[in-house]
């Protein structure tokens, strides 16, 4: 008989498994390594069969980051096609969604259950990240081998993780945004220099050169001058 997967959280209390994870999500890094780590941690905190972490992006539709059954893409490429599903519903509602039996389950269309059932599942949970009143930044998504899989007890640990997960995504998305605007801003001022050696203009005039060809070609000031500095030469329309 193979033996089961040892958690590599051990047989700590609640408390010392979140106070480790914590750690784990802040030594993380980009966007994709925290969402692992929280998938990961899912199935060893909540117990559960399956993990997965969609991101909510423009528009507010999912986008599947990190799962821990490759499979379950399907079920979330199915309910994005389709527009309907626990899922979406979580992310309209922003409310957390228990499913305790697939089967019975009559909210979403028999196409989903089937799905769902089909891949070995028959109840799931999904909770939207979020911190303060702020929009949902992802939806945390768990899921059962059998009916009634989580109890009470296992939902409030999935809901502690949720808060964890909450604060951990939007901190490392809102490093993101900056360090991108950061880096904007590093390439706009080189692109300045640049006009401002050539044509002999000081940097508010240098910068509405760039405003200017990035309004009339339609393309981002950062792409202007991005490609400015790469050719030395203005770009023409794209």
């Amino acid at each position: 008989m193979t033996e089961p997967e040892q958690s590599p959280y051990g047989e700590q209390p609640t408390v010392q498994m979140f106070a480790r994870f914590a750690s784990e999500l802040h030594e993380a890094g980009g966007v994709e390594e925290t969402v692992e780590a929280v998938a990961q941690f899912a199935l060893h905190a909540v117990g559960c069969s399956a993990a997965s972490v969609a991101l909510i992006v423009r528009g507010r539709r999912p986008e599947p980051v990190a799962m821990t059954d490759p499979g379950l893409a399907e079920l979330y490429d199915a309910q994005i096609a389709a527009g309907a599903g626990p899922l979406i519903t979580t992310i309209q509602e922003e409310a957390p969604i228990t499913i305790p039996d697939v089967v019975t389950e009559t909210r979403w269309s028999p196409a989903w259950a089937h799905q769902v059932t089909a891949a070995g599942y028959r109840s799931a949970a999904h909770l939207p990240l979020s911190v303060g009143r702020r929009k949902a930044e992802a939806v945390l998504s768990l899921f059962g081998d059998r009916p009634r899989a989580f109890d009470s007890d296992d939902l409030a640990v999935a809901h502690i993780l949720a808060r964890h997960a909450s604060v951990a995504i939007a901190a490392v998305r809102n490093e993101a945004t900056l360090a991108g605007a950061a880096d904007a801003r590093k390439l706009v001022g080189q692109a300045q220099g640049i006009l401002m050696e050539r044509f002999d203009l000081d940097a508010d005039r240098a910068f509405e050169v760039l405003k200017r060809y990035s309004q009339d070609h339609n393309r981002k000031l950062r792409d202007v001058a991005e490609e400015l500095i790469r050719t030395r030469v203005l770009p023409s329309r794209s």
